[in-house]
């Protein structure tokens, strides 16, 4: 008999890497995926998109990370300079956890070059009936502007801050917003639905990734108990 999950028990999955040369550390990496603990068809399948994404974190360490650090390694040891090593970590946070759904998203932090460390994020939102992802479409009526919607409301939010002066935003911001938003980029919260942009996107550093909340109800998101499959 199929087991039909209301939500979904997990508990982290680490692992850690460190690449020498010479016998000198130039680049750690550390890795803390989610690992869903039950025995059914979609616990497995979630497992195994989470191991594999942690396999291909740590190989694009190795690939594109590692070549970076040596390079500077021994930039630094020819100029008699402290030797540097790289830091990369992948972390995750269960932002949603109920009714059929799984909501998360998983962030990497690279500290390589001097200057702010590279955020990278990804959301994911989960059918546990199915075992498969959620359009962010899905919780939106058929043929509703939810696009539009989306961008109104972050176009909103960007200049309250501004006028409030506690964030800053690049001066074409307007243009980026639309050519950047991928509906990918979401997840679910208590609150409401997330949206958020790449780092650089739409703001310098200092604003890290941007991200936006439309509450449920609001602008016709629909409540996640009656999203659409």
């Amino acid at each position: 008999m199929r087991v039909c999950l209301t939500e979904l028990r997990t508990e982290p999955f680490a692992a850690e890497r460190e690449w020498t040369v010479e016998g000198i550390p130039v680049l750690t990496a550390s890795v803390e995926v989610p690992q869903p603990q039950g025995t059914d068809i979609v616990s497995r399948r979630i497992r195994r998109y989470y191991q594999t994404q942690c396999r291909s974190f740590l190989k694009y360490c190795e690939r594109w990370l590692l070549p970076q650090a040596e390079a500077e390694y021994r930039s630094a040891l020819a100029a008699s300079a402290p030797l540097p090593c790289f830091r990369a970590e992948l972390g995750y946070r269960v932002t949603y956890n109920e009714g059929g759904l799984w909501s998360l998203y998983t962030q990497s932090r690279e500290h390589t070059l001097p200057g702010p460390a590279l955020l990278t994020r990804r959301g994911d939102t989960w059918d546990l009936t199915t075992g498969y992802p959620v359009p962010l479409s899905a919780f939106f009526p058929v043929r509703s502007s939810w696009r539009k919607q989306l961008l109104s409301l972050a176009a909103e939010e960007i200049q309250r801050q501004e006028r409030a002066g506690i964030s800053r935003y690049d001066p074409d911001w307007r243009k980026k917003l639309r050519r950047r938003f991928n509906s990918r980029n979401y997840y679910l919260t208590e609150e409401g639905l997330t949206y958020f942009f790449p780092m650089y996107a739409i703001a310098p550093a200092a604003e890290a990734i941007p991200a936006f909340t439309l509450p449920y109800g609001e602008r016709a998101l629909l409540p996640p108990a009656e999203h659409r499959t």
